[in-house]
């Protein structure tokens, strides 16, 4: 028999007050089962003519402060960042069947916060955050090669690679969470938790 937890659901929702703890939880069970990128994540967006846009992004941080991911501050996302500071993200995990939505504003993080990740990535990673105008248009394929190997020639200590200044973070300051869980029949389970001035709300919702 499956066990439940206070609310009637599956007791993988646990009875926790804090959604991000929760979070938590469920990615670490996330690191276990799935087998590639398991803090891959939907990052939603609209322009300024409200069109939204799609496009999956990994998270690299999470803390009270909310969901934190990496890009070039000159790409369509962060471009639409800058105008709209709000946005959505989900995850989806098909190996527990269970998916996690978020909603809430967004901040670019500090420049401490920045660097030092930044200092973390592989020396390929760096490399490519100079040389890519991200999403911009380019004729062939062989201009972006040779712009990585110009910045390898600048930045020969793999060790010793500024930040460039077109490259930071976001973090997405959660206003809802969701969490879902598949049932038999369609009859998911669904419990939304949403802040209010010093704590959470939650509810269940229908499928």
């Amino acid at each position: 028999m499956n066990q439940k937890n206070s609310l009637g659901l599956n007791s993988c929702f646990m009875d926790l007050d804090d959604p991000l703890e929760l979070f938590e939880l469920w990615m670490g069970e996330a690191k276990k089962k799935e087998i590639n990128d398991p803090n891959a994540l939907s990052l939603a967006t609209t322009d300024k003519e409200g069109q939204p846009n799609a496009r999956m992004v990994l998270l690299k941080g999470l803390s009270a402060k909310g969901f934190v991911f990496y890009t070039n501050l000159n790409s369509p996302k962060s471009l639409e960042l800058k105008k709209n500071p709000k946005a959505a993200i989900c995850f989806h995990w098909k190996s527990l069947n269970r998916q996690v939505r978020v909603l809430g504003s967004i901040n670019q993080v500090n420049q401490e916060e920045a660097d030092l990740y930044f200092k973390s990535r592989p020396y390929g990673s760096k490399i490519g955050a100079w040389a890519s105008d991200q999403s911009k248009v380019i004729k062939e394929k062989s201009q972006l090669l040779k712009k990585i190997e110009e910045f390898k020639k600048k930045f020969k200590n793999e060790d010793n690679i500024p930040r460039p200044p077109h490259w930071s973070g976001w973090c997405l300051n959660p206003s809802s969470i969701e969490f879902w869980l598949q049932g038999n029949d369609r009859i998911h389970e669904r419990l939304k938790y949403t802040k209010k001035i010093k704590d959470w709300k939650k509810e269940i919702l229908n499928p």
